[in-house]
């Protein structure tokens, strides 16, 4: 599965708990405005791609500039993290994490500020079915 897929799959599983809809911020980002059954915007979302199943996807891990970038849209930020058998979501405001200086990737050349989440309460789970 691509990337791309992995995430369509993941914030369209999102969007069905609720009855929304979402629309791309812009066409080369991962990050969704999110809409409610009337079409009005509720929040934004960042669809980040982990790799892993849920149960061993911590720590979770996303650059601090990607959550700069959806909270910087002042609606309601989430950041959606699409594993290989569901997604694992929270309310940015809510969750707490560590930042390092670091990569993503280990085959990435550059490193940034990366931020891990451990397991918390505030985490949901949707399991794919």
């Amino acid at each position: 599965m691509t990337i791309s897929s992995k995430e369509s799959k993941a914030i369209d599983t999102f969007v069905k708990v609720f009855k929304g809809s979402h629309a791309r911020v812009n066409q080369s980002s991962p990050q969704y405005k999110i809409l409610d059954s009337d079409k009005t915007p509720i929040a934004y979302a960042h669809v980040a791609v982990c790799n892993k199943v849920i149960s061993n996807a911590y720590p979770l891990m996303i650059t601090a500039n990607d959550i700069s970038s959806v909270v910087s849209k002042r609606l309601n930020p989430i950041i959606i993290w699409a594993c290989d058998d569901g997604i694992i979501y929270g309310k940015i405001k809510e969750i707490y994490g560590e930042i390092k200086w670091g990569r993503v990737l280990p085959h990435l050349l550059h490193s940034e500020l990366i931020c891990f989440y451990e397991k918390q309460k505030y985490f949901k789970y949707i399991k794919y079915s």
